[in-house]
């Protein structure tokens, strides 16, 4: 995949097909540690141990529309290039969480990509699940909630035009911020 985002989508997408309604998404880039990590958790089914040992194996899947699952062997193999790595941890019945880190400076290592896109595609597709994200560039954090956004709209959906738009002024304005501490660090 292209970008990073990509990842963060598809893996985001796995956790509401196994019956998540909450996914946290964060992204941590510590310049300093010159390290990346994605981190994303879903509160759906899990994964059971035996499932677990071939999570990262290209040709498994339980997946009956198609014959592999290439989502996290492509995600592992990305992380690995760049110097990284990835780990799946799951309990079934509570939810799953992949950690993907990243050397940043890496040459090969893809841009994070469009999060605002990433972001609102899961939104607006998955308009039941609480969507959580945080994202960290060195000693700055931001973070954006459903929940809270639909409640500054006395609980009207994500899919309501106004809360939609506030919604994506509000991933606008983070992404906007992140691109200014990464133009003009310190």
């Amino acid at each position: 995949m292209k970008e990073l985002s990509l990842h963060i989508l598809d893996v985001s997408e796995n956790g509401i097909q196994a019956g998540a309604d909450r996914v946290r998404i964060a992204v941590e880039e510590a310049r300093p540690d010159n390290r990346l990590r994605i981190v994303i958790e879903d509160n759906g089914r899990g994964i059971s141990p035996d499932l677990l040992r071939n999570v990262t194996d290209p040709f498994y899947t339980t997946r009956t529309t198609r014959r592999v699952g290439l989502g996290l062997s492509l995600l592992e193999s990305a992380a690995r290039h760049c110097n990284g790595s990835m780990r799946v941890d799951s309990v079934e019945g509570r939810g799953t969480k992949v950690i993907a880190e990243f050397e940043y400076d890496h040459i090969d290592r893809a841009p994070l990509g469009d999060m605002t896109g990433t972001l609102m595609s899961l939104i607006i597709g998955y308009p039941e699940v609480a969507f959580e994200y945080v994202h960290r560039v060195d000693d700055c954090r931001f973070e954006m909630k459903t929940p809270e956004i639909e409640n500054m709209f006395d609980g009207r959906p994500v899919t309501d035009p106004d809360v939609f738009q506030k919604l994506r002024q509000i991933l606008t304005d983070i992404s906007g911020r992140i691109q200014s501490i990464k133009n003009h660090p310190g």
